[in-house]
């Protein structure tokens, strides 16, 4: 996700409780899902995502730029003070009036100090640096799993990315809403597709509590997604094999199915949670979606009655095929995240 609108969702691959040792009275269980939610997030910071010049009067400025700060930075500080809302940067910039200002900001995970002053647009008056910034996005995806014992869910199967700088959005609060599919944009050899949904910002349905590059987690507050599932084992990696698998997509409604697909090759570990790479074999989607698209990153991936992972990409010149996440590596990184006590 670097998110979209509501109509769109996260690119899969251009991009579009803890896992632990297996326990005393068996394998760790879950609840695979599969099924389209709406997803929105706030960022820690607000992040600059391009430059620009402000007209004066007297000339052009551009004063982001010329005081040091690069595109993905994000702002974290001015004069002090928290931002993590374009309104609060605004604020802090017509409150300096024009004077230099300390900007604190974090860029690739190191706090960088910087000095700016903003400069008077001659078109509104208002005080401006000459930087685009971001501080939420919205769109949809696919749950991977629900865990009974915690109520942590996952998502995804990768991180929720800008869409103009391909970085990491620091996650401030976010929540998950109840959401239908409303239409598919068929996939193609170099243009992956998308399914299309609205989903209903009044109806949250879980908190966020991790955004990382191995999907986003949170608590489920209701319900609803889960009612009628039961839990399955989690395979380990020694478990999984190559042949014949299922995932579980929701690519039209609130309806979600379960799909044949082929895991081609399961890779070492140690990657970038690229662990699997599958191959879409079920004439239904081949015909619905053309394969994986934008949206189903997430789909839960089972076999032999275990929950394998989910998929997290597709590949551009071939969208029958794509990669995919173990499901313990998605446990352990929720569990590493922070994951709050039940």
């Amino acid at each position: 996700m670097a998110l979209l609108t509501a109509a769109a969702a996260w690119a899969l691959a251009q991009p579009a409780g803890a896992a632990g040792p297996l326990r005393e009275d068996g394998p760790r269980t879950v609840v695979p899902l599969g099924r389209t939610v709406g997803i929105k997030l706030f960022s820690d910071g607000v992040m600059v995502v391009g430059f620009s010049e402000v007209d004066t009067g007297e000339g052009r400025s551009a004063p982001a730029r010329d005081c040091g700060l690069r595109e993905g930075d994000i702002i974290t500080h001015i004069n002090s003070e928290e931002v993590d809302t374009i309104e609060q940067v605004q604020t802090a910039l017509q409150n300096a009036a024009g004077q230099a200002m300390s900007i604190r900001a974090s860029r690739a995970g190191k706090s960088v100090q910087l000095t700016a002053q903003a400069v008077q647009c001659s078109a509104d008056g208002a005080y401006k640096l000459g930087a685009w910034i971001r501080d939420s996005m919205a769109g949809i995806g696919t749950m991977t799993f629900y865990d009974p014992a915690s109520g942590t869910f996952g998502a995804l199967g990768h991180g929720i990315n800008d869409v103009d700088t391909a970085q990491l959005m620091p996650l401030e609060s976010g929540s998950i809403m109840y959401s239908e599919v409303t239409g598919v944009k068929k996939g193609a050899c170099g243009e992956p597709g998308e399914l299309h949904g609205a989903f209903q910002v009044e109806r949250d349905m879980g908190a966020l509590y991790a955004n990382t590059p191995s999907g986003i987690f949170g608590k489920l507050s209701c319900d609803e997604l889960t009612a009628g599932l039961s839990p399955i084992p989690v395979a380990q990696r020694s478990q999984v094999r190559t042949g014949q698998a299922v995932i579980r997509s929701n690519i039209d409604g609130q309806t979600v199915e379960e799909y044949t697909v082929e895991i081609l090759h399961v890779y070492p570990a140690g990657g970038d949670g690229r662990d699997l790479m599958l191959q879409v074999t079920d004439p239904r989607l081949l015909q619905a979606t053309g394969g994986i698209v934008q949206g189903m990153s997430g789909s839960p991936i089972l076999q032999d009655g275990r929950m394998v992972g989910a998929v997290t990409h597709v590949l551009v010149n071939d969208p029958t095929k794509g990669y995919g996440i173990l499901l313990e590596h998605m446990l352990e990184t929720a569990r590493e995240s922070g994951q709050p006590q039940a």
